[in-house]
C-alpha cells in the first residue's frame, strides 16, 4: 500500500516544474508494480483548497478526476484522525495541522510508504518515502 499525497496529482495537472516528469515516473512505476495507491479525503479537500486560493477552479474537476483514477481508495477523515493529529502537532517536530492528520490516518491503516515530494515525512519514524525516480 501507497499513500498518495496531494502535492503528486498536482503536479502532474500543474504546468512544467521539475516534479512534473517525476511524477509521472513514480506514478507509473506504482501501477506497474500493482501497489495498491491509497489517499484521505483531506488530500481531496487540499486540492480543492490549493486550486480555489490560486484562481485555478478550471483545473479543480481534472486534478480530482486525476487523483480519484489514481487511487484505488480514498480513506475518509474519522473523529478518531483528528484526536490523534491533536496529539501529533502538539509534538516537537511542530507538524503541519494537514500532515498530521495524514500521520494519523497512515496510522490508523498500517500504512509505511507514502508517495510525495514533502521532505518532512521523513522525520515520521517508520514511514518511507517514495520521491525518487
Amino acid at each position: 500500500m501507497i499513500f498518495l499525497d496531494s502535492n503528486i496529482p498536482m503536479y502532474l495537472v500543474g504546468s512544467h516544474h521539475p516534479h512534473k516528469a517525476e511524477a509521472h515516473i513514480l506514478v507509473e512505476k506504482a501501477i506497474a508494480s500493482r501497489d495498491r495507491l491509497l489517499t484521505d479525503a483531506e488530500v481531496l479537500q487540499e486540492i480543492l483548497h490549493r486550486y480555489a486560493s490560486i484562481d485555478r477552479r478550471a483545473d479543480i474537476p481534472t486534478a480530482l478526476r486525476i487523483t480519484l483514477g489514481l487511487v484505488d481508495e480514498v480513506l475518509p477523515i474519522e473523529q478518531r484522525d483528528v484526536l490523534r493529529a491533536a496529539e501529533i502537532v502538539r509534538l516537537p517536530e511542530s507538524w503541519s495541522a494537514r500532515d498530521a492528520l495524514h500521520l494519523a490516518v497512515l496510522e490508523r491503516y498500517g500504512i509505511r510508504r507514502i508517495m510525495s515530494f514533502d521532505r518532512d515525512f521523513d522525520r515520521w519514524p517508520g514511514l518511507s518515502r517514495i520521491h525518487e525516480v
